[in-house]
């Protein structure tokens, strides 16, 4: 894991002293709070429907313990007892007083922390795979190369007002768990012929009223180029992205009017003055970045699956939570765990201070001390010896997160919705509770097998319904809230876009259409090997439009 250098400890201290005065500045009366926007903003620190919001930032999603901690030190203090994870790998905190947030900012630094760009126009927090470096499937650990990018654009002084948000996410694995191509520069890790590292480059996705898949500019840079090459990309859409219109700001706007090849010439033109210079990544840089995600020495612990084995035989709920929640590491003494943040009838993404305190003592305890946030709004423990998953799973139980349920349906993502957000259109919360409800029984969700559903409280998709196998997606007509529904989006390598079924429903109609859909997948799918999304491709829209509208449909 990287640890800051004396540069990065007096960068974040200094931003916090800067911000301090600026706070108090703001409580006199000294500045107006549209004077104090822009500045709050580059801190993270957002104006709710309610109170202020603070967003923290959690790098390619990897904590440690003590990170850990103080992030449950802060929800008890300083705000109601809990944390949101986001999308984006960070976490929020809803109710901080605004004369709070210096001090919090303080707590955070000591622990090297910070909440630099996690707002404004400027380069997002860079994500990646949340089974990263325990993977086995993985070609190669991704997080160096998202620290690589996260010390070249932190405070980047040609990059800093960008014409909008830029998010940036890195896989290093052929199933893309990072959802490359929903953003506005996806990397791909990869290994060409000769067994060099690089990366396929792809830009121009993300969602919001406009949702588009990202294109493939480049099928291999090597590696010594990232840095060049990100920085020809940007200083296109730096040039040319649009200012007058920020609906149209997007870097995805920008490549679909100009049109894809134009646009990967205009890089390639842009990178050719530039790739040779002082930008190009010395092999010495990479190899000492690297040797900060060095895994930790994982001694062998060949009793493990005769451990599982008997444990599955003696508990049930066990065995049903490896089965879901456990998947297969690169060491075959080991697992990784994913704890889920979406207990039945529960807020998706939401740990209490408590909860975070224990699962912090149980990464010291049987994980090494590492904990990662995945975008699906969950926690992971990337390295668990398999002699030591039952162990895991009865401290899971006894904190309430031990629910059975990654990558079924009530492993819902949701943004906060108009429960706290002052751009939202409709409650995302409720609405993920009652579904969660009416699909509770693990047997059913099973029976049903992988299916992402996803909501979002308005067009602005941070609930990233578009790419949901079944998204939601609240709007508000004629004062009342509507949620439209979509089928057959997607995030993976195979990234796209659902489609809008049909007219909306009202609240109290969601959950049922909700369950018509699985229902009529439940009808036609081939057999149990066929999942949602697979029979949805099969079948097209009409048999759910049907089942959802009946006449309806047909007079359309």
């Amino acid at each position: 894991m990287y640890r800051y250098d004396e540069f990065d400890q007096d960068f974040v201290k200094a931003r916090v002293a800067e911000f301090t005065d600026q706070v108090e500045r703001r409580l006199a009366g000294e500045i107006t709070e549209e004077q104090f926007r822009p500045l709050r903003l580059m801190n993270g620190v957002y104006l709710q429907l309610h109170a202020y919001m603070l967003r923290i930032a959690i790098p390619y999603g990897t904590l440690n313990t003590g990170q850990l901690r103080m992030l449950a030190h802060i929800a008890r203090r300083y705000d109601k007892g809990y944390g949101h994870f986001t999308t984006r790998q960070n976490i929020q905190f809803n109710w901080p007083a605004l004369s709070d947030i210096p001090a919090i900012l303080a707590d955070l630094a000591s622990v090297e922390m910070h909440a630099i760009q996690t707002s404004g126009n400027c380069i997002r927090n860079v994500t990646a795979d949340h089974f990263a470096g325990a993977a086995a499937d993985e070609v190669a650990d991704p997080r160096p190369y998202a620290e690589i990018l996260r010390q070249w654009s932190s405070v980047h002084p040609e990059f800093s007002y960008l014409p909008r948000k830029f998010k940036i996410a890195v896989t290093g694995a052929e199933r893309d768990r990072a959802a490359i191509q929903t953003h506005d520069i996806g990397l791909h890790l990869k290994k060409n012929a000769e067994g060099e590292l690089g990366f396929a480059v792809y830009v121009g996705g993300g969602q919001g009223r406009t949702p588009m898949v990202a294109k493939k500019i480049r099928d291999f840079l090597p590696e010594k180029h990232l840095l060049s090459y990100a920085t020809a990309i940007l200083r296109v859409y730096n040039l040319y992205g649009r200012r007058d219109n920020k609906y149209k700001a997007r870097i995805k706007i920008l490549v679909h009017e100009t049109g894809t090849e134009e646009f990967a010439r205009q890089v390639e033109a842009e990178w050719a003055a530039l790739k040779d210079q002082e930008l190009t990544l010395p092999e010495a840089d990479i190899a000492a970045i690297n040797a900060y995600f060095a895994p930790p020495a994982l001694a062998a612990r060949p009793e493990g699956d005769e451990v599982v084995k008997l444990a599955r035989l003696d508990s049930k709920s066990f065995a049903d939570w490896v089965d879901q929640n456990v998947i297969t590491h690169r060491r075959p003494d080991y697992a990784a765990v994913t704890i889920s943040l979406k207990g039945i009838g529960e807020a998706p993404g939401d740990a209490s201070d408590s909860q975070m305190e224990a699962v912090a003592d149980i990464a010291d305890q049987y994980a090494f001390g590492e904990i990662r946030v995945s975008h699906e709004q969950n926690l992971i423990l990337p390295h668990v010896a398999r002699a030591d998953l039952k162990a895991v799973y009865d401290a899971l139980v006894e904190i309430e997160l031990a629910t059975p349920n990654s990558g079924l349906i009530t492993d819902i993502i949701a943004c906060p919705g108009l429960d706290y957000c002052a751009l939202a259109n409709a409650r995302s919360i409720s609405v993920a509770q009652e579904i969660s409800r009416r699909f509770a029984s693990l047997e059913r969700q099973r029976d049903i097998g992988e299916l992402k559903l996803k909501i979002s409280g308005c067009i602005n998709a941070c609930g990233h319904h578009h790419v949901g196998h079944i998204g939601i997606l609240g709007v508000e007509k004629k004062g009342a809230e509507l949620y439209q529904v979509t089928l057959g989006g997607s995030a993976d390598e195979h990234t796209a876009v659902g489609e809008i079924i049909g007219r909306g429903f009202g609240p109290d109609e969601i959950t049922d259409a909700i369950e018509t859909v699985v229902e009529t997948y439940l009808a036609h799918r081939l057999d149990r090997s066929e999942n949602f999304l697979d029979a949805y491709r099969r079948l097209g829209p009409a048999p759910f439009k049907e089942a959802l509208y009946g006449g309806e449909a047909k007079a359309a």
